[in-house]
């Protein structure tokens, strides 16, 4: 699945999160927007309409887990913990400066919600895998559902982690891939191309869709239940890198970006108008 044709509107809800995503990345003067942006209904929908989770309580035992494994992409998880009252909003505005506990990557311990530390590529299916587990053995309904890049699964320590989440049978295990088609060094088809990305998920034993990564309805009806047939799932969510700002738009120049210049962010707020 790809995105040939015009994507639709975006509604407010996902306006108002890539807002806070700018707000942000202007107070830190950097960041990866485009990883994030492609993020954004993702989260969205975990957050918003899947997670059993109470921001009033980040460590309650009978929360739904989620690990961001590609912890690059750090400025969509801020936007929704920041939305759903983990921290408050004007925590953003201080990304990456000093004093702040929001640094470019997330860091649990000290951020309320973060399930795990990551930025290091490839760690979050492993961690994913263990937490699912323990979840198994305390006979816990508990999911945990891991988001990963798709430049990130070039790492051989995901396909082990996958490996391991086969043979258990982790039906409480989701891994997302964020098919952005990007990676920090250039188009994901030219650096290391992936296809066929679905066979390879299958053939480690998990249950594979393969939907529109901005679709909101899609996002719901593929991680609102588990696998049928007790299987972990992979959901293969195609996306646009930079997604809602016209101009970063599948340009890999947006992948990381520092001393933003304010006309800049300026003129990300000014095109999200026009989505």
């Amino acid at each position: 699945m790809t995105h040939a044709v015009p994507l639709p509107a975006l509604d407010e809800r996902s306006m108002r999160l890539r807002r806070l995503v700018i707000q942000a990345l202007d107070g830190g003067g950097r960041g990866h927007l485009g990883s994030s942006l492609s993020l954004i209904e993702i989260v969205r929908v975990l957050y918003d309409e899947v997670m059993n989770h109470r921001p009033a309580e980040p460590r309650w035992e009978g929360r739904d887990r989620f690990i961001l494994s590609k912890g690059h992409g750090c400025l969509a998880l801020y936007a929704i913990l920041a939305d759903k009252g983990y921290f408050p909003e004007a925590e953003l505005a201080r990304f990456c400066r000093n004093g702040s506990y929001l640094g470019g990557h997330p860091e649990a311990g000290k951020i309320p919600g973060v399930e795990a530390s990551t930025g290091a590529l490839g760690h979050g299916l492993s961690i994913g895998v263990g937490m699912a587990l323990g979840l198994r053995i305390k006979a816990s309904a508990a999911r945990v559902f891991v988001a990963m890049g798709d430049g990130e699964i070039n790492e051989g320590s995901v396909w082990e982690a996958a490996m391991a989440a086969g043979k258990h049978r982790l039906a409480n295990l989701t891994a997302l891939v964020d098919y952005n088609k990007i990676q920090s060094y250039g188009f994901v088809s030219e650096v290391q191309p992936l296809e066929p990305l679905a066979d390879k998920w299958r053939a480690f034993g998990f249950a594979v869709e393969e939907i529109d990564g901005h679709d909101v309805a899609a996002l719901h009806g593929a991680l609102s239940s588990p696998d049928a047939e007790s299987r972990p799932k992979a959901v293969i969510c195609h996306t646009v890198k930079g997604r809602g700002v016209p101009f970063a738009e599948n340009d890999p120049k947006w992948h990381h970006k520092s001393n933003i210049p304010a006309p800049e962010i300026a003129a990300m707020y000014a095109a999200l108008e026009t989505i």
